[in-house]
């Protein structure tokens, strides 16, 4: 993806003395083994490093683009990262705190770790010393038998100590239960960090702080098995700053692919932000330096009718995720539905995606007069309130005003051969298709 041309030429923000002072002012750090070590590391010599994600969707989300960014902004300082799509861990499921994971077929599983590598690999660079690499720990699990698992990891743990792990404790409290399974998921993620370590040399895992339980399986189990110390860095989980869950819109969860959640509707859940989490949100999913985020805060306080902290995270989150073209489509389309651009050059997705949350009509070819339409869509609720409309010049079929009341849309004022876009005065829209003959 283009993003990744620009994110090779930054550096790390020079208003720190190294990278973990960072990662600390943009609150990423919110548990970690020895923090004085892990300092020490990534201000030293390239260090392997590595984060995990599981194909339990076809899609990573907004929680996995905090650990994506977390790996990029380690990368910049010169350290080496592991990307890993778990086609092993996948077919098990991390436990949730409900309720089991229904299993995915492995066919469908090894279809989303493609999807999933892809996605990991816009973020990283796989070229200079310290070159990215992808790996998959069905690769080290499938041929393994479960005698030599029991005997070679599993003599390893301790059943008291993983009971304690706060999600299984839930789940073993909750009326479900917890199946041997899932219970086991904290095993293969310890075996995943033992195997990189001995292949790779790999001492730092990175993961959300709801996953420490499992970060802590790998560093215990290299500590008795190699006896090393090695380290992990666990990640706050992102909420609203009045405490609500983030990283969904209207219940759905922002997800990265384009296909699941259009760059329109991306890019409209950031301009959503509220004032009081724009600082904080360009801390964790931008790059920009400490001098610009604290003068987008400056910004946000003076001016919050300005929205310029919004719009500066949601071009940079969207260009990073989606690139810069596609986040200028979206803008160019946010301006054209209020008559401030061209509708006419906006791709067919990007204007689909734009007026999807719309109010709709599908009407047939001989159906195409002004008054028909505006009642059509409910815009007007009569045809005597849509002549008033007309006559009040308040009537627009794609951002052209309509003044005759008994105007009739001709073909070649489609757009894409099948759309119009109407408006009642300057905020009410709504969408035509018209069908095929």
């Amino acid at each position: 993806m283009s993003q990744l041309n620009d994110l090779r030429s930054q550096q790390n923000d020079p208003s720190f003395a190294n990278v973990w002072q960072e990662l600390k002012w943009r609150g990423l750090v919110h548990v970690s083994t020895d923090e004085a070590e892990l300092e020490k590391l990534l201000a030293g010599d390239p260090a392997t490093y590595y984060c995990g994600f599981d194909p339990t969707a076809p899609s990573l989300h907004l929680g996995n683009l905090v650990q994506l960014l977390l790996m990029r902004r380690i990368q910049l300082a010169g350290h080496k990262p592991l990307g890993l799509v778990g086609g092993s861990t996948g077919l098990i499921g991390d436990p949730r705190q409900t309720a089991e994971r229904v299993l995915n077929t492995p066919e469908t599983v090894a279809e989303w770790v493609g999807k999933l590598q892809a996605q990991v690999q816009r973020f990283l660079s796989f070229e200079g010393d310290n070159a990215a690499q992808m790996v998959n720990n069905l690769d080290w699990t499938a041929p393994l038998s479960a005698i030599d698992f029991l005997r070679g990891i599993g003599k390893h743990f301790r059943v008291g100590t993983m009971i304690k792990k706060d999600i299984v404790a839930n789940r073993l409290n909750s009326d479900e239960g917890i199946s041997y399974t899932e219970f086991s998921y904290q095993i293969l993620q310890g075996m995943d960090f033992l195997q990189l370590f001995r292949d790779y040399g790999c001492v730092l895992q990175t993961g959300g702080s709801d996953q420490w339980g499992n970060l802590t399986s790998g560093t215990d189990l290299i500590r008795k098995v190699e006896g090393k110390h090695v380290h992990a860095l666990g990640t706050p989980l992102i909420t609203n700053s009045d405490g609500t869950k983030f990283g969904k819109s209207e219940g759905n969860a922002i997800w990265l692919d384009p296909e699941m959640c259009s760059p329109y509707a991306f890019y409209q859940f950031w301009l959503n932000t509220a004032d009081s989490d724009v600082a904080a949100r360009l801390k964790v999913f931008t790059f920009l330096s400490r001098a610009e985020i604290e003068s987008m805060e400056t910004a946000v306080a003076q001016r919050p009718f300005a929205r310029e902290g919004q719009r500066k995270l949601a071009y940079e989150v969207t260009s990073l995720v989606h690139g810069v073209d596609a986040t200028e489509k979206v803008i160019a389309a946010s301006a054209a539905l209020f008559g401030n651009g061209d509708l006419s050059v906006l791709d067919e997705a990007t204007l689909k995606a734009a007026t999807s949350e719309l109010p709709s009509a599908t009407v047939d070819a001989g159906s195409l007069g002004i008054i028909e339409l505006l009642v059509a869509t409910g815009l007007s609720e009569s045809k005597s309130a849509a002549r008033r409309t007309v006559g009040e010049g308040g009537a627009y079929v794609n951002n052209a005003k309509v003044a005759d009341p008994d105007a009739v849309i001709v073909p070649g004022q489609l757009l894409h051969g099948r759309y119009l876009l109407l408006r009642r005065g300057k905020k009410n829209l709504a969408t035509v298709e018209v069908s095929a003959a």
